[in-house]
């Protein structure tokens, strides 16, 4: 297992290697100049070499991305444009609202996922299977800002229940520290848009589950604990599940990922102040410093986290540790 988990760091490495040649260089090809965006178009061009001289924008690509990359390395960002505040701060107060946002959001995905997934396996060619199979079809044909409209009209124009968007915070009006109160608020803020983000994610990961526990189910092993008198309850919740999961757990960490890179259109329909409308914002102003350091964020998470799956294989999976030997 340890050389499984050593080649995968090293591709973890490789990965956010290549990431960040990638990133810096699609940015440095835009159009345009932040200089004079951020001036106007009434502004001098002594003034725009001076704003450039500033931002560092006059020194070349290669040492502007050596730059960028040793101030990741030594836990130093840059200045925003628009702003005028490291990045890292930013990044760290938007991800107070857009963490929490995705893992509620998985964790409704995993909960209605595994639940409605092993409830149609277990009842193959029945009415309870082709009704979740139905039902999971009309969740994945669903866009999630579209399903996201629907719930602010109903739970927040109609029933009333909740707001239509906008975030109270972690603390209370007069900056005190998380209370149970306001964590149960903030809560509340997050609701619609995890329902609406782990709509479509449930949907596949259901779908996915079935076929799994269907196939770990025709596997010689599982009829022979069925010979031996075990349940087929007992059967599925100590010998199918833990071979399913597999599979399961390969969707589950690109559903996450996806959950975290896919807040932008959902944080921006409920009015979040997450990560979503922070590179909403950046793009809008064409702060380029704050844009690339998001997207590296993002890349970092999606390798991370597959990374994380890969862990989880070798627990899991036994073969990998024979492998090993």
């Amino acid at each position: 297992m340890s050389v499984f988990l050593f080649k995968r760091l090293l591709t973890f490495l490789a990965t956010l290697a290549v990431a960040s040649v990638l990133v810096f260089s699609v940015l440095e090809l835009l159009p345009g100049n932040v200089a004079q965006v951020m001036l106007g178009e009434t502004a001098t061009p002594e003034a725009t070499r001076a704003l450039e001289q500033k931002l560092g924008l006059d020194r070349p690509a290669p040492q502007r991305y050596a730059h960028w990359i040793g101030g990741l390395l030594q836990g130093r960002t840059a200045n925003s444009f628009s702003y005028d505040t490291p990045t890292a701060e930013l990044i760290a107060e938007r991800l107070q609202v857009t963490v929490p946002l995705a893992v509620l959001a998985m964790g409704l995905t995993t909960v209605l996922a595994l639940a409605l997934g092993i409830f149609a396996a277990s009842r193959h060619n029945q009415v309870g299977d082709v009704g979740v199979m139905a039902a999971s079809q009309l969740g994945i044909a669903i866009p999630s800002f579209w399903f996201a409209i629907l719930l602010i009209l109903l739970f927040a124009v109609k029933l009333q229940w909740v707001s239509a968007g906008g975030f109270p915070g972690w603390r209370g009006e007069d900056g005190d520290g998380l209370s149970l109160a306001t964590a149960l608020q903030g809560l509340k803020s997050l609701l619609l848009p995890a329902i609406a983000l782990a709509l479509v994610q449930a949907a596949i990961l259901a779908r996915v589950t079935r076929s799994a526990v269907l196939e770990v189910m025709r596997e010689d092993f599982v009829r022979t604990a069925r010979a031996k008198g075990l349940s087929r309850r007992a059967t599925l919740w100590k010998h199918v599940l833990r071979n399913a999961m597999i599979p399961v757990l390969t969707i589950m960490g690109l559903q996450f990922a996806n959950l975290i890179t896919g807040t932008i259109v959902v944080e921006n329909v409920f009015v979040l102040p997450g990560i979503g409308r922070l590179v909403f914002q950046a793009i809008a102003n064409r702060d380029l410093v704050v844009v690339r350091d998001v997207v590296m964020l993002l890349v970092a998470a999606v390798v991370v986290v597959n990374f994380c799956v890969d862990v989880l294989y070798a627990l899991v999976d036994p073969r990998l540790k024979a492998s090993d030997a």
